[in-house]
């Protein structure tokens, strides 16, 4: 329907122009010198508006002339450009399908071609470093920067995740230093590095900023900081006072953990600290109890015994079936010299679960007092034990000399 319009609408101008032509008896006159040229008016528009045109497209074909050296340069450049990027596109999938190889050649064809050269620098590196060539790899990641002033935060990056993959941590962390601000993987690669290097002072903080930006939950940075609390109080095992500084601005909740209630308890313990070791194993048990602490407090000898084995007496209301703490007791018990009461919380831990360490402590107790019958049979108890349990340890096998 539109085209039938259009028809018509040049038809009526067609059929306008004409009777206006027609109705226009005017004339145009030229005098030259000599000459006198007479044209009608209708034809000197003609001759005028066919000028115009002439002029216009001789004008617009000059100008395509002079033109048409930059746009053939604009023209290969585009091309040079879609060409580069194809070919980046190209070495990506390559170096995600496993390919290293071809993705390292296409990716340094494609700077070639002109595609970013820093870019192509991080992933040839990467390629590189996945095909074990460190000196391709440096090679790549020690080429200049387009902009010095605003270091490359792929590049640092990189590099850093790989000087980690090769245990080179101090250098990792000096990569990291370089960028002004640092982000979620930056901060990750950190907790990395000084988590290798033992700087364990640094790494609640660190944990403390991915927390909040949702890389662990709750219960996990909760997990990592208490290892990380956990390996500062081994650091300091053999300092006393240090020990005590550090146990002292640990965050109460901390001191409440099996783990690093145990590694303190431990370190007190080895200093001599053994009123120190009692306290941290009683406040660490009522939050959780742990054999292993508790095993640890039969051990501890403290300046007031009678008030730990009252302590200890009140958790076996709780846990009568414990042969561990039964067997912290009998120990208790044994080095007040109370016989009969070692004796019977010993029986007891026996009775529950029969272990070497029971046996071995029931031995000593008749040693000391004299049942030597008593004493080799439960060291013969004893011995059994120990080796039925190095053999479930060792699954059997015996040792053949060459």
């Amino acid at each position: 329907m539109r085209w039938l319009i259009r028809i018509l609408v040049l038809g009526a101008l067609a059929t306008g122009l004409v009777l206006l032509a027609r109705l226009n008896e005017g004339y145009v006159l030229i005098a030259l010198p000599g000459q006198r040229v007479e044209l009608s008016l209708n034809f000197a528009l003609v001759l005028l508006a066919l000028g115009l045109v002439t002029g216009y497209l001789l004008v617009r074909l000059l100008a395509t002339t002079l033109e048409l050296p930059g746009r053939v340069a604009r023209f290969r450049a585009a091309r040079r450009r879609e060409t580069a990027h194809a070919t980046l596109v190209e070495a990506l999938s390559e170096f995600f399908a496993g390919r290293y190889a071809r993705a390292e050649k296409s990716v340094n064809r494609a700077v070639a071609l002109g595609e970013s050269a820093d870019l192509g620098a991080v992933v040839a590196a990467r390629a590189a470093h996945e095909l074990r060539a460190p000196e391709r790899r440096d090679g790549y990641l020690g080429q200049p920067e387009a902009d010095p002033e605003k270091p490359d935060a792929a590049r640092a990056i990189t590099r850093a995740q790989m000087l980690l993959d090769e245990r080179r941590a101090e250098e990792a962390l000096a990569a990291l230093a370089a960028l002004p601000k640092k982000h979620t993987a930056a901060l990750r690669l950190e907790l990395r590095a000084r988590q290798r290097l033992g700087q364990w002072d640094a790494v609640p903080a660190l944990i403390d900023q991915l927390e909040k930006r949702d890389v662990f939950s709750s219960e996990q940075a909760e997990t990592e900081r208490s290892h990380a609390w956990q390996q500062l109080v081994e650091r300091q095992s053999g300092d006393a006072a240090g020990l005590a500084a550090l146990w002292k601005r640990m965050p109460e909740r901390y001191r409440r953990v099996t783990a690093v209630a145990g590694a303190a308890a431990a370190a007190f313990h080895e200093l001599g600290l053994c009123d120190q070791a009692q306290a941290v194993i009683e406040r660490s048990l009522e939050s959780e109890w742990d054999d292993g602490l508790v095993n640890l407090y039969g051990e501890c000898c403290a300046n007031d015994a009678r008030r730990q084995i009252e302590h200890a007496e009140r958790w076996l209301q709780d846990h009568r079936e414990d042969g561990t703490l039964l067997l912290a007791l009998g120990r208790l018990c044994a080095r007040q010299q109370l016989w009969g009461k070692a004796q019977s919380y010993l029986e007891a831990s026996l009775s529950v679960a029969p272990t070497y360490s029971a046996q071995f402590e029931l031995a000593q107790l008749h040693d000391g007092l004299g049942h030597v019958d008593e004493a080799r049979k439960h060291y013969r108890a004893s011995l059994e034990l120990a080796v039925g349990q190095l053999k479930r340890i060792s699954g059997g096998r015996r040792h053949q000399p060459r």
